[in-house]
């Protein structure tokens, strides 16, 4: 069964395996001990840690393990924080950081901080310039800026090189977030801490790991202990932690050549994807992205059910589309670059993926959809009755989830003639990104929204095509 969610979890890589059975036999003791059980597990850990930091391009005594990358994101941001809290209480973050920078986020603005977020565009990624700028805006002053080296939902590269020097310029420290790219290679430019998570590269879960240059005012939080220099307390699980580096080496050593052959495959789904299925959209930076992943919305499509098939066909895919029963809230990616989310497929290439399996998802995908969209085509729920001005309607989709509002929407415009106007009434939080992304999709005018008498919120549509 073709897996292609390596973007939440790679399979584990064979010399991650090899090194944590190995190391359940020769890393149980405790390594802070002076015997000989204990300093064979010191060894260890020690060269697990040489081996993470010259993957990662920092001193060996600036890394510690933690127990999950979110964990490394957490004390980093806490850490950097609380270091500089004479400096100023601003945090200045992407739009679309991973869920464990904007929780963290959240929590520093519920204690009295500040917090900025950076606008992205079409494709995913910030404005250098746009975030240079925000390290100044607020009267708080900026303690901390975060930005991701590689966004985990639509794969789209940051440049944070360029958000590196301009945050040195500012004399504010910078946080990556790699645990997507890290596999991949090092990440560029004068970065400040640096967190990543061992399952994304092939490792085993329960693994993070949290570099903070020398120099960097740091203090951790919470309580703390002798080990990992005091900023991830704990026992160290030492065969996860072996086997976490040793299979980052070996990713490491077969990047180039994996990136070429899957960023090949990719390429392909890329192109054949709006080729074989009507209305979809291909999302993130088509050139500056990873070499495994792509993610593209179908319109008139539920993004669960779509999964659901999939699934039954044999792929295992991901979605970040608004239209889950976990969330029924639209993706904070998708809503920041402001493209569609429903129907959103991700999919992430784990090393090794076979060309023929990419070949057969490309010939079950349009029969899916396809089926899909029949399922949901004709809703007894939502129907167009005349509004009082002419050459305008109003669906009434109160009530229904996504996609059903823009199904409805589609289904009518054609009704009013060129200027003419469709009204849509809809409570699904969803509506607010997927009628106005409809609307550039299919060449129509996106007029704005309004409230609505009855509920919800009325979305106009003007047709000029």
């Amino acid at each position: 069964m073709p897996y292609f969610d390596a973007a939440s979890a790679a399979p584990l890589h064979p010399v991650a395996r090899q090194a944590l059975l190995a190391s359940l036999d020769e890393g149980w003791a405790d390594p802070a001990r002076l015997y000989r059980e204990g300093r064979r597990a010191r060894l260890l850990l020690d060269a697990a840690r040489e081996a993470a930091a010259e993957a990662v391009g920092c001193r060996p005594d600036e890394l510690v393990f933690t127990p999950s990358g979110t964990r490394a994101v957490h004390a980093g941001i806490s850490g950097a924080l609380a270091g500089r809290r004479r400096v100023g209480s601003g945090l200045v973050v992407s739009a679309v950081e991973h869920s464990s920078v904007l929780h963290a986020a959240e929590q520093h603005a519920a204690a009295g901080g500040s917090v900025t977020e950076v606008p992205v565009g079409r494709s995913g990624a910030v404005d250098a310039a746009v975030f240079a700028a925000a390290l100044g805006s607020g009267d708080s002053g900026t303690a901390l800026a975060c930005l991701q080296s590689a966004n985990h939902e639509v794969g789209t590269e940051q440049p944070v090189a360029e958000v590196a020097e301009a945050c040195r310029a500012a004399g504010v420290p910078l946080l990556v977030d790699a645990a997507q790219s890290l596999g991949w290679g090092p990440v560029e430019g004068g970065w400040s801490l640096l967190a990543a998570s061992a399952h994304k590269w092939g490792g085993p879960a329960g693994v993070g790991l949290l570099a903070v240059r020398k120099g960097v005012r740091f203090a951790p939080q919470g309580p703390t202990d002798e080990r990992e220099s005091g900023r991830a307390p704990g026992f160290e699980n030492l065969p996860a932690i072996v086997a976490a580096a040793a299979s980052l080496r070996a990713v490491r050593a077969e990047a180039v050549a994996e990136a070429a052959r899957l960023r090949g495959l990719v390429d392909r789904i890329r192109a054949r994807v709006p080729e074989l299925v009507p209305d979809v959209e291909v999302v993130g930076d088509p050139v500056a992205r990873l070499p495994h992943l792509v993610t593209f919305s179908c319109l008139y499509v539920d993004g669960e059910t779509l999964l659901h098939e999939l699934d039954r066909e044999g792929f295992s895919v991901s979605s970040g589309s608004s239209c889950t029963s976990s969330t029924l809230t639209p993706s904070h990616v998708l809503r920041a670059m402001g493209v569609l989310s429903e129907g959103n497929v991700r999919v992430s290439l784990p090393a090794g993926t076979a060309a023929e399996d990419v070949d057969r998802f490309l010939d079950v995908l349009p029969g899916v959809v396809a089926g899909v969209r029949e399922r949901l085509g004709a809703p007894a729920a939502a129907a167009a009755v005349p509004a009082a001005g002419a050459g305008s309607l109003v669906v009434d989709a109160l009530g229904r989830r996504c996609p059903i509002p823009v199904i409805e929407l589609a289904k009518v415009i054609g009704d009013v003639p060129v200027g003419g106007t469709v009204t849509v009434l809809a409570d699904d939080a969803a509506a607010r990104l997927d009628i106005p992304a409809w609307c550039e999709m299919r060449g129509q005018e996106y007029v704005g929204e309004e409230p609505s008498e009855r509920g919800g919120v009325a979305y106009v549509v003007r047709r000029v095509a």
